[in-house]
């Protein structure tokens, strides 16, 4: 495994779909993500799909007030702007991940799979690939 920490996303399948497509390039969260641009980062599709289907590279983070995430960078969401109020509802801030050399995996990683190799648990938003997680997520990490 490399120095840098590479980082796991959690996304619906659609958003996943999307972003593997080429349709959406930029991931919101409502929290600060920690990350440098050029990190790693593995896309995991939750249910019902339950997957890790592929990889990218954070070109850059932007925060800003969801507004101005809005009026900037819509068309690069995937998503209707009721389904971004919703989502950022109550928050003060955008956390806008911009998402750049994505690649699909050849075969989805199953859920399944990857607990067969170890205890692994897929966050609810995003974590940080740890020396504990299977083999085939820490394999998908380039050195």
């Amino acid at each position: 495994m490399n120095h840098q920490r590479t980082l796991l996303l959690s996304l619906r399948p659609r958003f996943a779909t999307a972003i593997l497509d080429g349709t959406k390039n930029i991931e919101i969260r409502r929290r600060p993500v920690n990350a440098a641009p050029g990190t790693q980062v593995i896309l995991y599709a939750s249910s019902p799909q339950m997957a890790v289907v592929g990889t990218a590279r954070l070109g850059a983070t932007t925060v800003c007030a969801p507004d101005d995430g809005w009026r900037r960078f819509h068309l690069q969401f995937g998503l209707n702007r009721d389904e971004y109020d919703t989502y950022l509802d109550g928050a003060a801030t955008a956390h806008l991940l911009h998402l750049t050399t994505v690649n699909r995996l050849d075969e989805p990683l199953p859920l399944h799979h990857l607990r067969e190799q170890a205890p692994f648990r897929p966050p609810q938003s995003f974590r940080y690939i740890a020396a504990g997680d299977p083999a085939g997520l820490r394999d998908l990490v380039s050195t």
